[in-house]
This record gives structure tokens, sequence and C-alpha cells, in this order.
């Protein structure tokens, strides 16, 4: 994998990690506060969310750097067979 297959792969794995990690822990208050939406997580961590998820994300690029390097998927576009005859 190149730099920029890297860079894009870790990219698109942190915001699909973070998008799922964003409800975790979340509960909103049960007296808002006046002026603050109803909806709005009390304590979001989201310093928390975001490091967890930058591992995670670590992770997955590598395990699929594994993978492309090791031949476990090919994303290289195949040759058409030709029929014979």
């Amino acid at each position: 994998m190149t730099l920029f297959g890297g860079v894009v792969v870790f990219t698109m794995a942190w915001w699909v990690l973070f998008f799922m990690a964003l409800p975790f822990g979340a509960h909103a208050p049960e007296q808002p506060d006046k002026g603050h939406a109803a909806g709005a997580p009390e304590r979001p961590r989201l310093v928390l969310k975001a490091v967890v998820t930058t591992v995670l994300a670590a992770l997955v690029t590598a395990g699929f750097g594994y993978a492309l390097e090791t031949g476990l998927i090919d994303l290289r576009p195949q040759a058409p067979l030709l029929e014979a005859g």
C-alpha cells in the first residue's frame, strides 16, 4: 500500500469509527438548562472517543495493509477472459 493509500484508508476508517463511537455513553440531562437542546448529551467525552478512534483506525489500517501485502485481498483489476474461438 502506498503512503497516499494508507492515509486514505486511515482517514475513512477514522471517520466511520468516530461516528460509530459517538452514541456510546451519551446521556441527555433530565433537566436541560434553558437555551440548551433537550437531546444534547451532558458529557459527550469527545477527546476520549477521538483517542480510541485513532488507535482503532490505526489497527484497521495496519490490518488492511497486511491483507494487501500478503495477498489476502487483491484490489488490482483483472484482465477480462478472452473466449477462444
